[in-house]
C-alpha cells in the first residue's frame, strides 16, 4: 500500500460537478493506492501513520490536532514508467481488490477517531486543494 500525504489548508473532490468530499479547515490529502499482496496489516499500518506522522504545523500529528483527511483512491501511485511512454499499470489492485482495501483504510482512521471525508472510488475525481508549506511525502507501506 502506498499514499502520497500533502499537508493542506482545505481541500475538496468533485465529480460531475457535485463536491463528494471536503475538509475546509488544515488537515491532509491522502492519496491512497493498493497492490496485489496488501491485507490487514498494511491497512493497519497505513490508518496509523496517517494519524501518527508529525506532519503538521508545529510538529503535530492529525490526532493531535483533530485535524480531518480526506482520502481518494489513487491507482496511478502503482503507475511503472521505467519502459516506453505508456505506464503499465500492472502493480495496482483491480478495483474490487483495492476498493475494499481503501474503505478498510477510512474505517481504520474513523475507529482512531480521525474526521474523514473521501473522494469516490473509480469516478473521474476533480481534486482541488491548498498544499500548506508545501508538505508532500510517499508512505510506503
Amino acid at each position: 500500500m502506498r499514499a502520497v500525504l500533502q499537508r493542506v489548508t482545505e481541500a475538496s473532490v468533485t465529480v460531475d460537478g457535485e463536491t463528494v468530499g471536503a475538509i475546509d479547515r488544515p488537515g491532509l490529502v491522502a492519496l491512497v493506492g493498493v497492490t496485489h499482496d496488501d491485507g490487514p496489516e498494511q491497512v493497519s499500518t497505513m490508518a496509523r501513520k496517517i494519524s501518527d506522522l508529525r506532519i503538521l504545523r508545529d510538529e503535530r500529528s492529525v490526532l493531535d490536532e483533530g485535524a480531518p483527511v480526506l482520502v481518494i483512491s489513487q491507482f496511478t501511485l502503482y503507475a511503472d514508467t521505467k519502459k516506453g511512454r505508456r505506464p503499465s499499470w500492472n502493480g495496482a489492485a483491480p478495483g474490487d481488490v483495492a476498493e475494499p482495501m481503501v474503505e478498510a483504510v477510512v474505517a481504520a482512521l474513523r475507529e482512531r477517531g480521525v474526521e474523514v471525508a473521501t473522494g469516490r472510488f473509480g469516478a473521474m475525481m476533480q481534486v482541488r486543494l491548498v498544499n500548506d508549506g508545501p508538505v508532500t511525502l510517499v508512505v510506503d507501506v
